[in-house]
């Protein structure tokens, strides 16, 4: 396993790859980093283009989720476009699961930003919650990043 460290506006931002596949990111954290892989440079060059506004879709080989169910739910986060919210409910019902079990998804996601839990948020537009970095203070910087537009 290999990491590299992103510094970003939200904090630093831990990138951990093995030799092929990204297995995770964590906002706030800087605890390991080692000389990246051109997989790694990768993943920061794209992560910072999306901080910068240049990026709005990733494009990296990511680690499969432990269950089908997981990547389905990881799947419907991910159909949410650049820019926009989906409810807990709303991607319950367009993939036949329960809003619990998306918001479980969320808080287990291991690459936000990458897989856009972020936009996610309660019924009528509630915030939510947002288990990286500074929690929904995190969050709402993400949002209002994404709104912007570059």
């Amino acid at each position: 396993m290999s990491h590299a460290t992103l510094q970003s506006p939200i904090g630093p931002i831990l990138v951990s790859a093995d030799d092929k596949l990204l297995t995770g990111v964590r906002i706030g954290a800087s605890d390991l980093a080692d000389a990246p892989t051109p997989l790694l440079r990768e993943a920061i060059a794209q992560l910072a283009a999306w901080f910068e506004g240049r990026l709005v879709d990733f494009d990296l080989p990511l680690a499969p989720l432990k269950s089908p169910r997981g990547e389905d739910h990881s799947a419907a986060i991910c159909a949410i476009p650049y820019g926009e919210t989906a409810s807990y409910g709303e991607l319950a019902r367009r993939i036949s699961s329960s809003p619990r079990a998306i918001g479980q998804a969320c808080r287990r996601n291991p690459m936000p930003i990458i897989i856009p839990c972020h936009r996610v948020l309660g019924a009528g537009g509630v915030i939510g919650h947002y288990t990286g970095g500074e929690g929904i203070t995190t969050k709402l910087w993400l949002l209002q990043r994404e709104q912007r537009k570059g």
